[in-house]
């Protein structure tokens, strides 16, 4: 008779504590048995599948039979699959902004994973906040993790033109605000953008961070830019699953996968995408997890090493499903092979190196650059720092307008996001093409709680004589879908006294890509004067979760996490 394989925990895992573990144990399998599972199948490892289905979340429309794939890789693998729910956070659908329920979701998905009994975990997401949320929680869990994306929408068509969410969003809208075409038709294109399931088609802040998960070597190779639809994307899923057992019986934990090598692997693949200022923010609270920080300064300085590699939306021509047919991520990190730590370990079982060896015969240089002959010549985003910016600020300049990098301007200057609301579209607006925008009291810190409103809008009149862009400066975030020269993340924001809340209407402003600099060319006492006149109000948040963010969240420099969730130098 064959030994039995106590290689691993499986049900008799953290058995809960009723003072008698022997009971324990037979009361758990007594419950789990009226499901009607064998005893054969009981005593297998299980991988638990962390699911985020959820009506509030049309990305994740698939979820269901995402699920189902990954159970068939568990099964032919030898595992139990059991699957459970956790939070889900649908972009559009969360009040005040998805960036505050982040941790949550994070904490969910670590204490689920940590209380219930898995010998591993497949983490399945896609939507904005919900990979970083889930990559957090396993990496505080560290039990072995294996992350699957739902994958991105493919594109729709209208009127012979090619659509996707969200830069065509952005784009029709603008055309909407300045008179171009009227409401019948902004209603016939909103139908239009989003014609299938999956996250944004471009490289926004879903694709960006499916990118970073397989750059980090948490994803299976080759599956962040499969389309949701594609069956490739049921495949992978069910090799996620195969995988699962592997590193379940391997024991390979998150800890020996998201190392201070493989962020910055992932911090170089970012820039290389031109991707979502988002991700910043994210990865460095996933990285802090670890215990790895993230340094703005050396941020730029892989920037200034690192080309744009990618031309896709919303800064080129193409979307992901293109990405997907051009060569995907692997064909972007064989290009940047030379920066790359290719030691780091991967949730195959190679190292990073090893997996680029595989031969990779087809990539389309339409989509993809050579490393020698990149799209820009340096890295997608870069930090600024300065007397308005202490702690720094990020600049998408990849999808800026290079004229603007070296230059000063006059503050207008909007306090929260309800006066921008009722004054950028005043006729009387005293504002030129010229000036600089600045939104206050957007940040981490705010009521508001640092959503996606940094895109701020060309004012009315600006927007109606042909005005596309403007410098706008904010402690707000950013879709990955916009564009623009755009200033965001601000640290300190101005609601936690943050020099941001300093400026006045007619201030100057100057900055410089160049030099990495914002400054705010108002003398330093009367920066000072200005905010010990005017301090900050402590938000009255009585109680709950928004209480507990409104005491604990981070600066966007150190990616808005909860200061006790973050590993301690003594953890270290």
């Amino acid at each position: 008779m064959a030994e039995e394989d106590k290689s691993h925990e499986g049900l008799t895992k953290g058995l809960t504590n009723y003072g008698d573990m022997d009971f324990a144990r037979y009361l758990r399998l007594s419950f789990i048995k009226s499901t009607g599972l064998s005893t054969e199948m009981l005593n297998k490892p299980v991988i638990g599948i962390a699911r985020t289905g959820s009506d509030f979340n049309n990305c994740h429309r698939m979820m269901p039979e995402l699920v189902q794939a990954v159970k068939r890789g568990v099964l032919a693998a030898g595992g139990l699959p059991l699957e459970f729910p956790t939070i889900s956070l649908g972009e559009v659908f969360l009040s005040p902004t998805s960036l505050v329920y982040r941790n949550l979701m994070a904490m969910d998905t670590e204490e689920m994973i940590r209380a219930q009994p898995m010998d591993a975990v497949v983490l399945i997401g896609g939507c904005d906040k919900t990979v970083p949320a889930q990559l957090m929680g396993a990496v505080s869990a560290n039990v072995p993790a294996i992350q699957l994306v739902t994958g991105p929408m493919m594109t729709g068509r209208w009127r012979g033109e090619r659509l996707g969410a969200c830069t065509d969003c952005r784009r029709f809208w603008a055309r909407y605000r300045a008179g171009e075409i009227d409401a019948e038709t902004i209603a016939e294109v909103e139908g239009n953008l989003a014609t299938t399931a999956g996250t944004c088609a471009v490289m926004g802040t879903a694709s960006t961070m499916a990118a970073i998960g397989e750059a980090l070597g948490i994803m299976l190779p080759g599956t962040a830019a499969i389309p949701a639809v594609h069956a490739d994307r049921l495949r992978a899923a069910e090799a996620s699953g195969k995988v699962a057992m592997q590193l379940a019986l391997g024991a390979v934990t998150p800890d020996k996968i998201i190392t201070r090598d493989s962020v910055e692997n992932a911090l170089i693949t970012l820039l290389a995408i031109g991707g979502s200022t988002n991700a910043i923010i994210h990865l460095t609270a996933i990285a802090g997890r670890a215990g790895v920080d993230i340094d703005l300064a050396r941020l730029n300085a892989l920037s200034d090493q690192t080309p744009v590699l990618v031309d896709l939306k919303p800064t080129g021509p193409f979307y992901m499903e293109d990405l997907h047919a051009a060569g995907g991520i692997g064909a972007i990190l064989r290009e940047l092979k030379p920066l790359l730590h290719l030691d780091c370990l991967t949730v195959t079982g190679e190292t990073l190196g090893q997996r680029l060896a595989h031969p990779h015969n087809y990539v389309d240089r339409a989509v993809i650059k050579a490393f020698e002959e990149p799209l820009q010549p340096q890295g997608g985003l870069v930090a600024l720092f300065g007397n308005l910016a202490p702690r720094g600020a990020i600049l998408k300049r990849a999808a800026a307008d290079p004229a603007m990098f070296e230059k000063e301007g006059r503050a207008v200057v909007f306090s929260s996001l309800e006066d921008l609301s009722r004054r950028i579209d005043d006729p009387d607006l005293d504002v030129t093409a010229d000036d600089f925008i600045v939104l206050q009291n957007a940040g981490p810190n705010s009521a508001s709680g640092m959503p996606e409103a940094g895109y701020l809008p060309i004012p009315g009149k600006l927007a109606r004589a042909g005005v596309k862009d403007m410098v706008r400066i904010s402690d707000a975030r950013m879709s990955g879908t916009a564009y623009g020269t755009i200033v965001l993340h601000v640290a300190p924001d101005a609601a936690s006294g943050g020099p941001l809340a300093a400026v006045r209407n007619g201030d100057r402003i100057r900055i410089s890509v160049r030099d990495k600099a914002i400054e705010l060319l108002v003398p330093a006492d009367e920066i000072a004067r200005r905010i010990a006149e005017s301090p900050p109000e402590a938000l009255k948040v009585p109680r709950g979760y928004a209480r507990l963010y409104q005491q604990e969240v981070l600066q966007a420099d150190q990616g808005c996490d909860f200061n006790f969730l973050r590993k301690s130098p003594i953890e270290r």
